[in-house]
């Protein structure tokens, strides 16, 4: 054991989102990771979380409604000026303040940040060699003195993928990378846990069958998979991802269903990646 107290950031997506009773049913499971019982019996240490979560697809359609284009390239939001209004309201106002009302619903006492909320996250726009991204950023920092302050009084953290460049600009950013740098950062003052969600139950041996979930994954046996070409090419990112998180201090990475967490967190579904 490190000693250091155990910290779940978890990231969620559109499927979530858009989907009401699963956001409830997601909710509701987490904030009973507040309570420590539920996981690992009464004398389990003290529980901190962080969520983020991504736009789904209410503002695409508050831009439709509002005939402001918009184009996607390789599943990234270019982000002009009037979309970044839209992205703002949305992710930072309704779907932020939903979630955390939601929240406190189920007494878990939460927060919700964006990235310029005491400067928690700093970030530059994105400078693309052939790609406008607009204003898209890239993160730079993250104050882990103040998620702290914040966590270790017991309040969970609802993050809104909007930084800032401290220049009074605001900026458009991806969740999971969001997410995978701020478990990084945390990595040296908790035990961190990174968990993506999203709509496969994990990493499948058959893209197509979601029963095929591998529980677990280290490096030898994911270059093995990679080598006999049984991960799909759409999870190699992900997975390149989350140990490159390893590497960086993060205890775990998590992938599958955010509507299991509980099971997820107690490895009774989704895929863990691992060191070893």
């Amino acid at each position: 054991m490190s000693g250091k107290k155990q910290l779940y950031v978890i990231k969620i997506g559109g499927n979530i989102i858009d989907d009401e009773y699963k956001l409830t049913n997601f909710l509701k499971q987490f904030a009973n990771l507040s309570s420590p019982r539920q996981l690992a019996g009464p004398d389990a240490p003290e529980v901190h979380k962080i969520l983020i979560h991504g736009g789904g697809k209410l503002a695409t359609k508050l831009a439709e409604q509002m005939n402001i284009p918009q184009q996607m390239i390789d599943g990234r939001r270019i982000t002009d000026a009037e979309t970044l209004k839209i992205v703002t309201m949305v992710y930072a106002g309704y779907i932020n303040k939903n979630i955390v009302a939601q929240l406190q619903a189920n007494n878990c006492n939460a927060i919700g940040l964006t990235g310029a909320d005491g400067n928690v996250i700093l970030a530059h726009k994105r400078n693309h060699p052939t790609i406008d991204y607009g204003f898209a950023g890239d993160v730079d920092t993250i104050d882990t003195n103040l998620l702290k302050s914040i966590l270790d009084q017991q309040i969970a953290v609802v993050m809104a993928p909007i930084t800032h460049d401290q220049k009074g600009q605001l900026l458009n950013t991806n969740a999971d990378t969001i997410a995978q740098e701020v478990a990084n950062a945390l990595s040296t003052l908790y035990d961190v846990q990174l968990i993506y969600s999203f709509e496969k139950s994990g990493v499948l041996l058959d893209a197509n069958d979601d029963n095929t979930v591998i529980s677990s994954i280290n490096p030898a046996y994911y270059q093995q998979l990679k080598s006999e070409q049984k991960i799909f090419a759409g999870m190699i990112p992900k997975l390149d991802n989350a140990f490159a998180a390893l590497n960086r201090g993060v205890k775990k990475v998590i992938i599958g269903k955010a509507e299991q967490l509980t099971d997820l967190i107690t490895g009774k579904a989704g895929t863990s990646i691992v060191h070893e």
